[in-house]
């Protein structure tokens, strides 16, 4: 029995274990075996493959049943889940709750992407480079801790995955949204354009540009060789995109991790926690929950990559007791699940657009326009901390007449009149780490694989609230310069999580005593033991995060790898 064990052990052991398949866990994935490691990585749900299990990603909208509407029946089977997964052409990426229940003590959302590539699959793939005004901000205005890196530090990497994973933007020299590695921009519509002119005479500071965005609008070498081609700006990326036309972990990095022969991928794993060896003094692998079987399984590797996304990941952490960390792996700070942020959307507007009628857009723009964060920019100047950026879109839409019999009205419903523009904004505002705003494990209640639920208790505080409102002024005034009549909306007061970019819990920092992980991503007090998505983050800026996320998961494997030479791990 004792060799069967020895060979048990060593059929579950791997150089390195990736807990996730998103976007940062797809890059650490990627970075571990091309630098030979042998790699698991683990999903706690289904596979997907590209390509082959985009169901609806080719069908045209009279093909579906339902016409997209979600019966009322099969839509009761998912109270709370996120609308823009209620459609027929989403719905086999919704999670049922009870999948993982959890206790909003304060309303929250959180939408998860339980499948192979993760939210890779369903994210606005908006790629905005972070600036030091964004790393030096809570330094500057003394609120939350230092980060432990610059921009310098992080420019390099920030190139790293911008070539391969695809970037489209213009060069548009701005100190607070540095220039990376582009591939041409899509174009603005001529409302858009009408608009930057009006608020580039009007306003010094506020320059309008087309949003960076993870879409190969002119494919490079590297991207033909992951098989991957241009965007067709279909505008159906939700569903899958079968072209590889926006970066995905399904299109991108999981495939090339693939072809090393080094990554072995495990769906259907839940992690339970990582187990930590009181005498070697670190972590030696994970548990895993068989989500089909139940059955408690183990897997050990030198060093392991959290990617789980940003809350289980918090989750996976303070589950993981021992002797030495009875609060959770490495939270010797006692931050473990605290400061947790994400970015306040609560600020829409839309208004309609007279002219222009002579012009219509050709195709689909997956992108948007894109006002850079202009508030608090190098001196505190408004009653609230931070800033926000704002996305702008417009379009023209279709009026179908319906009217007449016969031949009339087939002629009506075949030749649909064009309607009048319109222009909307949302802002994205960034919001400021709080301890009070938290997660942690419920004491008694736990989810079908044994594992507890977890408690989200994170609100809205006074500067969100004003920050909004200087939103909707600012943009009302701007709106109302470009001659846009009808402005409306306002604040939609929607609950903390329905950006989808949950931050923090498991911060950067340089005191061991005030964070949990290192300038490398390193767990302070258990070396070998790296988080490098949402988690990790110390302030959540106003750019969206995935591009940071991955030039973090990069930096931090070329890093541990090294460190692992050394026998440092």
């Amino acid at each position: 029995m004792s060799f069967l064990n020895i060979d048990s052990v060593k059929a579950h052991t791997f150089d390195a274990i990736v807990i996730g398949s998103g976007i940062s866990g797809g890059w650490s994935a990627k970075e571990l075996c091309e630098k030979g490691l042998k790699t698991l990585v683990l999903e706690r749900g289904r596979d997907v493959k590209h390509v082959i299990d985009y169901p609806t990603t080719m069908k045209n909208p009279w093909e579906f049943e339902h016409r997209g509407q979600v019966p009322l029946e099969i839509r009761n089977q998912y109270p709370g889940g996120r609308m823009s997964f209620m459609r027929e052409e989403t719905m086999h990426w919704a999670i049922k709750p009870n999948e993982q229940p959890y206790i909003e003590e304060q309303p929250f959302q959180w939408t998860r992407g339980y499948h192979v590539g993760g939210k890779s699959l369903l994210w606005a793939r908006q790629t905005q480079r972070w600036s030091d005004l964004d790393f030096e901000g809570p330094k500057r205005d003394g609120f939350a801790i230092d980060w432990p890196i610059r921009y310098a530090d992080l420019a390099p990497w920030y190139s790293h995955v911008e070539k391969f994973a695809g970037i489209s933007g213009n060069k548009d020299n701005l100190p607070q949204l540095p220039d990376g590695e582009f591939l041409p921009a899509f174009e603005m519509s001529c409302v858009e354009q009408h608009f930057r002119d009006v608020v580039g005479k009007n306003y010094k500071d506020r320059p309008i540009i087309h949003g960076r965005c993870a879409h190969v609008t002119e494919p490079k070498q590297i991207h033909l060789d992951q098989g991957r081609a241009s965007c067709q700006n279909r505008n159906l990326c939700n569903r899958g995109c079968p072209y590889g036309g926006y970066f995905s972990s399904n299109s991108s990095t999981l495939p090339w991790a693939m072809k090393t022969g080094k990554m072995t991928l495990r769906p259907h794993s839940v992690v339970h926690s990582i187990i930590y060896d009181e005498k070697k003094q670190k972590a030696t692998g994970v548990r895993v929950v068989d989500a089909n079987t139940k059955e408690v399984i183990e897997f050990y590797a030198k060093i392991i990559f959290v990617n789980a996304s940003a809350l289980n990941s918090n989750l996976i952490l303070l589950n993981s007791i021992s002797n030495r960390f009875p609060n959770g792996i490495g939270n010797d700070s006692g931050t473990l699940g605290k400061y947790v942020a994400c970015h306040n959307y609560r600020g829409k507007l839309s208004a309609d657009v007279e002219g222009f009628l002579d012009k219509r857009t050709d195709g689909k723009n997956p992108s948007n326009a894109y006002l850079p964060r202009f508030r608090n920019l190098y001196k505190q100047e408004t009653d609230f901390l931070r800033g926000y950026s704002v996305g702008i879109g417009s379009g023209r839409g279709l009026v179908q007449n319906s009217g007449g019999v016969g031949e009339e009205l087939k002629q009506n419903l075949l030749n649909p009149k064009l309607g009048n523009w319109s222009i909307s904004s949302w802002m994205q505002g960034e919001t400021v780490p709080i301890e009070s705003n938290h997660v942690r494990l419920h004491e008694t209640l736990k989810d079908q694989y044994g594992i507890p639920q977890l408690v989200t208790s994170v609100s809205w505080t006074e500067n969100d609230d004003k920050m909004v409102n200087d939103y909707i002024k600012e943009m009302t005034e701007m709106f109302t310069l470009a001659g846009f009549k009808n402005v409306r909306g306002g604040d939609s007061h929607s609950n903390p999580g329905a950006d989808i970019h949950e931050m923090g819990g498991v911060r950067m920092g340089n005191d061991p005593k005030t964070s949990m992980l290192n300038k490398w991503n390193q767990l302070h007090s258990c070396k070998n033991v790296f988080v490098t998505d949402g988690a990790c983050m110390t302030s959540t800026s106003t750019q969206n995060p995935s591009l940071t996320y991955m030039a973090f998961a990069a930096r931090a494997v070329d890093y541990a790898v090294k460190e692992l030479k050394k026998s440092n791990l």
